[in-house]
């Protein structure tokens, strides 16, 4: 079956569907209108606004430093440039770890000044109670467990996260209890394929992983790794679909031959 034509616009029902009847699920972030447009029209799933945006976007070296309002205006870019595709959105460090109400807040502006469809917040028993607000209020929520980058000076390195019994043990309680709390979906970010596979195997809800294994209900990539844009960033979990690191040099380089040469433009591209 087809889902590309069976689902004229993905939502969080689509995606336990999805799952129900072991269609993988596809998704990739995305920041801006134009990238938007050109995902949304090749039949990713779901965009996933990320606060990976402080990183590939802001040239930052962690996703801490990103605002609320930046999420907003990446979130609205990307809104505008979607017809069938779930969007997503981040909750940044600092909107929501303080308490449920300021989260709530958070959520409710995101929803209100973008038109996306969801949020995604890190963590595990200590957001609990901002989850089931965030739902309470009628908003989807996408949980995050795992590597939580932005925990990563909590964490002190992007290694695997969960190999240890106690740490896998505590995830697998976790992912059961971001269900219960109310979560349409789950991210799984860099823990053993065989953990991952558990996790997906207990949820009724649909788990995206980052390096996480295939068993996972879906993958998410970031777009600026997939398609070699960012060059440096070289994890294992990471297959390169094109190289726009080479090829956007080289366009610019032949561009900037032409003007120097004044072979751009020509008789036929002038009025």
């Amino acid at each position: 079956m087809s889902y590309l034509k069976e689902f004229k616009k993905i939502t969080t029902h689509s995606l336990l569907q999805m799952k129900q009847q072991n269609e993988r699920i596809s998704m990739l972030t995305c920041y801006d209108y134009s990238m938007a447009l050109l995902l949304d029209s090749a039949g990713v799933d779901c965009l996933l606004v990320g606060d990976s945006a402080s990183n590939v976007m802001a040239g930052h070296e962690t996703t801490l430093p990103i605002t609320l309002d930046q999420m907003i205006y990446h979130a609205q870019c990307v809104v505008r440039g979607t017809n069938r595709a779930l969007v997503i959105v981040d909750l940044p460090f600092g909107s929501y770890q303080s308490n449920s109400e300021i989260a709530l807040s958070s959520a409710i502006r995101i929803m209100k000044e973008t038109g996306a469809h969801a949020i995604k917040l890190e963590g595990g028993l200590e957001v609990v109670d901002s989850i089931k607000k965030i739902v309470g209020a009628g908003i989807p929520v996408m949980g995050h467990l795992g590597l939580t980058p932005q925990s990563i000076y909590q964490f002190g390195s992007y290694g695997v996260r969960a190999k240890e019994a106690d740490e896998a043990n505590k995830l697998l309680a976790e992912a059961q209890l971001l269900q219960e709390a109310g979560c349409f979906g789950l991210v799984l970010e860099k823990i053993p394929a065989e953990l991952a596979k558990q996790v997906s195997e207990q949820l009724r809800i649909p788990t995206i992983g980052i390096g996480a294994g295939n068993a996972c209900d879906g993958q998410v990539l970031v777009m600026h790794d997939m398609l070699g844009i960012n060059t440096e960033f070289k994890p294992r979990f990471l297959r390169r679909y094109l190289n726009l690191g080479e090829l956007i040099p080289q366009a610019v380089k032949a561009y900037v031959a032409d003007v120097k040469s004044q072979d751009f433009p020509n008789a036929g591209e002038s009025y």
